[in-house]
C-alpha cells in the first residue's frame, strides 16, 4: 500500500504578475484568537470587479501584443498573417482609448476567486462582485449578451449582462486572489470535450487525433489563438475547467514533469510539437499562413483507468483576462498594456498588402456578383457602400416569414448582408464596436434565403459548412470572409451611419 502523499491537483508556482494599485478603501485588519485577519468590505470587491471588467474590455496583456508584433517581423509569415496582425494591433490601439471595446461581443463575465482562510467578509461575496460587473456593463459602451429563459423556448435579454459566472473557493493564506475573464461566444463555442481511452496514449495516435480535432476548430473564434489541450482528468467538468484556465495562461507556473503523487503538469515537449503541427495546417491567422496559434499549453492530468478525457479550448484575439488580488497592502489589478501603439512597427499597409480590389456595394446585386466572379478565392477586397446587418434572431424571424409564404424582404435581396451585432454606441460615434460574428451560425438559413433571392453576398468571420458552398454554387452566391477581431477599428474608421430597418 502506498503511503499518504497529499498534493494539489494543480500546484502553481509563485505569482510573478505585475500589478497596479487601486487603493485600500474598504480594507482593515483585526485580531482574533491570537491571529490577524483581513476584513474586506463590499465596496472593495465591487471596485476591483468593475475596474477589471472595464480594463479587459479595452486593454490586452503586453505579452499578447508582443506576439502580434512578432508576426510582422517573421519572414515566414504570410501576407495575410501580417495583414491580420497589423489590423489587430491597430484595433488594440483604438480600444486602449477606453471608449470602444476591442470586440463587439463583450462576453460573459466570469470571475474565479480564491479566498484565504485569514480573509473575513461577513456577507455574500457574490453580490458585490455581481454589482461590479453591473456597474461596468451599464456605464461603459459594452454589449448585453445574457438571455434569461422564461420557459424552454422564450427568452429575453437581461439588459445588464448579468448573471455573471462567479465561482469562489477557500484556500490557506491571508489574501483574496481573482481571475477575471470576459468570454465571448466565438471562443467559448470552441471548447471541446472528447471521451477517449488508453488507446490514445501513444505518440502516433495522439498526433493523428489532435491533427483532426485542431483543424476542426477553424477560424470562427478569431485566431491567432492561445490554444490549450488537456489530456486526462478526474472528471469531465474538471478537464474543461483546466483547459479554460490554461488558455488564459493561468496555469503557466505548473511543474513541467509529473510524479507519483498524481498532480497535473505542463508538457513542454508536446506544447512545441502541437504548435509546429498547427503551423503546418496552412490556416494561419484566418486567411492562410502559419499563425493559427500564438502559443500552445498542454496540461497532463491524472485519470481514472477506465477514462481518458481530452479537453481543448482557445483564447481568441480578444484575449481578455486579468488577475486581481486583495491583501493587507491594498487592492491590486494586473497591469495591462495602455499604450499598445508602441508595438506598431514602422511599416505601412502597402508593405503588407498584395493587390486590393475596390468593390462598390451601392450597385445592383447582379453587378456586385459579376465583379466578384472575376477574382479567385483569397483576393483581398475593400468594400464601400451599404450593408444590411442581421444575425441570429433576425434570420430566425425572416425564416418564419418565408415559411408563412411571405416574400424575402427587399433589403435582403438588394444589399449584401453583414452578420454582426454592435456594442453600445458612444456619444459622438456613428456606431459602437461592430466586428463580424461567427458565420457558421447562419449556415442553415443560406439555402432557403438564397433560393428566395436573399443573402446572395454575405460578410462575416470564420469558415462555412459544405451546405453553404453548395448553396452559393447553386444560386450564384458569395461569402466574403472578414477579419475577426478589429471591432473598435471598424467603428472608428469605417462605419459612417447606422439605422434600424426592422426588428429593433
Amino acid at each position: 500500500m502506498a503511503e499518504f502523499d497529499f498534493t494539489h491537483l494543480l500546484p502553481l508556482g509563485p505569482d510573478e504578475t505585475v500589478y497596479r494599485s487601486l487603493g485600500d478603501q474598504g480594507l482593515s485588519t483585526f485580531e482574533a484568537g491570537g491571529n490577524s485577519f483581513l476584513k474586506v468590505e463590499p465596496e472593495a470587491l465591487r471596485l476591483l470587479t468593475a475596474t477589471a471588467m472595464h480594463d479587459i474590455a479595452h486593454y490586452l496583456r503586453p505579452a499578447h501584443l508582443r506576439q502580434l508584433s512578432s508576426i510582422l517581423d517573421d519572414d515566414e509569415a504570410s501576407a495575410n498573417d501580417k495583414f491580420v496582425a497589423m489590423e489587430l494591433l491597430k484595433n488594440a490601439s483604438i480600444a486602449a482609448g477606453g471608449v470602444l471595446p476591442m470586440c463587439q461581443d463583450t462576453g460573459t463575465a466570469i470571475i474565479m476567486g480564491k479566498k484565504g482562510q485569514a480573509v473575513f467578509t461577513g456577507f455574500d461575496d457574490e453580490e458585490p462582485i455581481a454589482r461590479g460587473v453591473y456597474d461596468t456593463y451599464t456605464t461603459s459602451c459594452l454589449r448585453y449578451s445574457q438571455l434569461a429563459p422564461f420557459d424552454m423556448f422564450t427568452e429575453k435579454n437581461t439588459g445588464n449582462n448579468l448573471p455573471a459566472q462567479i465561482e469562489l473557493y477557500a484556500e490557506p493564506g491571508d489574501s483574496y486572489r481573482f481571475l477575471f475573464m470576459a468570454k465571448g461566444g466565438g471562443s467559448a463555442n470552441k471548447s471541446y470535450l472528447y471521451q477517449e481511452t488508453k488507446a490514445l496514449l501513444n505518440p502516433k495516435s495522439l498526433e493523428r487525433f489532435l491533427d483532426e480535432k485542431l483543424r476542426a476548430i477553424g477560424t470562427s473564434a478569431c485566431p491567432p489563438y492561445h490554444l490549450a489541450v488537456v489530456i486526462g482528468g478526474t472528471s469531465a467538468e474538471y478537464v474543461l475547467k483546466t483547459a479554460k484556465l490554461a488558455s488564459a495562461h493561468y496555469l503557466d507556473s505548473l511543474p513541467t514533469s509529473g510524479s507519483t503523487s498524481g498532480h497535473g503538469y505542463r508538457d513542454l515537449e508536446w506544447e512545441q510539437r502541437i504548435l509546429e503541427m498547427t503551423r503546418g495546417f496552412g490556416i494561419g491567422a484566418q486567411f492562410g499562413g502559419k499563425y493559427f496559434c500564438h502559443d500552445v499549453r498542454v496540461i497532463r492530468l491524472p485519470r481514472h483507468g477506465a477514462s481518458c478525457p481530452v479537453g481543448i479550448a482557445v483564447s481568441c484575439s480578444a484575449d481578455r483576462q486579468a488577475l486581481g488580488k486583495i491583501t493587507a497592502d491594498g487592492i491590486f489589478l494586473e497591469q495591462l498594456e495602455t499604450d499598445p501603439a508602441r508595438f506598431l512597427p514602422e511599416v505601412t499597409e502597402t508593405d503588407l498588402s498584395d493587390h486590393v480590389v475596390e468593390v462598390d456595394l451601392n450597385r445592383p446585386m447582379d453587378e456586385i456578383r459579376s465583379q466578384l466572379s472575376q477574382y479567385p478565392v483569397k483576393t483581398r477586397l475593400s468594400l464601400t457602400g451599404t450593408l444590411v446587418v442581421a444575425r441570429d434572431i433576425a434570420h430566425a424571424k425572416i425564416m418564419e416569414r418565408l415559411e408563412a409564404g411571405e416574400p424575402m424582404p427587399e433589403y435582403m435581396r438588394n444589399h449584401p448582408v453583414y452578420y454582426a451585432g454592435p456594442a453600445k454606441t458612444p456619444e459622438g460615434y456613428a456606431s459602437g464596436s461592430f466586428g463580424p460574428t461567427t458565420a457558421g451560425r447562419m449556415d442553415p438559413y443560406v439555402e432557403p434565403f438564397q433560393a428566395a433571392g436573399g443573402s446572395l453576398v454575405m460578410l462575416a468571420k470564420g469558415n462555412r459548412s459544405r451546405q453553404v458552398t453548395e448553396a452559393c454554387r447553386r444560386h450564384g452566391g458569395f461569402y466574403l470572409g472578414s477579419i475577426g477581431g478589429p471591432a473598435a477599428r471598424l467603428a472608428k474608421d469605417s462605419i459612417r451611419h447606422v439605422e434600424v430597418l426592422e426588428y429593433p
